[in-house]
């Protein structure tokens, strides 16, 4: 009687085991290069993300220039200084500093973006004019990719012309541009 239950096995077989060890490894092979190119999803998310805040901010400013009797050289939006355009109404984008200010207004961190004038000293920066700058991922401002992922705000010059905000120069960024 005691050989019938020592006879009883507890555990897993090595066999059961190494089977389950494969399977494990083929999910993981199907599943990691889905996963991998994330990233380049996520950036461009974010870009759209950083788009449709410079675009509110933008139109907020606007709206409360309007408003402003006789306008306002400068309309303070979320505890910062927005510079405005006293032309178009618009925010001014014009060196370093009122870039600076309307993603700061905008809610868009440094730590998040790199902030890219005409006159920045970044080494891949995509072309800039005198009244544009670009939103770059951090993680990209110093490669490559940074001249192909971002955002274009292009300050309005005329009266009552909204500033133009794209992704990219015209071409929208794609994944792969963002990887």
């Amino acid at each position: 009687m005691n050989k019938s239950i020592k006879a009883a096995q507890g555990g897993f077989t090595l066999i059961e085991l190494i089977v389950v060890i494969v399977i494990l490894g083929i999910l993981a092979a199907t599943a990691l290069p889905k996963f991998a190119s994330l990233s380049g999803e996520a950036r461009l998310a974010s870009l759209n993300a950083a788009k449709g805040a410079l675009s509110a901010t933008s139109a907020m400013t606007h709206g409360k220039y309007l408003v402003t009797p006789g306008g306002a050289a400068n309309i303070t939006v979320e505890g910062t200084n927005v510079a405005m355009d006293t032309t178009s109404g618009y925010p001014a984008v014009t060196d370093d500093a009122q870039a600076l200010a309307l993603a700061t207004a905008a809610g868009l961190s440094t730590n998040d973006y790199a902030i890219v004038t005409a006159t920045s000293s970044h080494a891949n920066k995509p072309t800039l004019g005198a009244s544009q700058f670009a939103l770059v991922p951090a993680s990209l401002a110093t490669t490559t990719k940074a001249a192909t992922c971002y955002v274009l705000y292009t300050g309005a010059t005329l009266a009552n012309r909204a500033p133009t905000i794209t992704l990219g120069n015209g071409t929208a960024p794609t994944v792969a541009n963002c990887e």
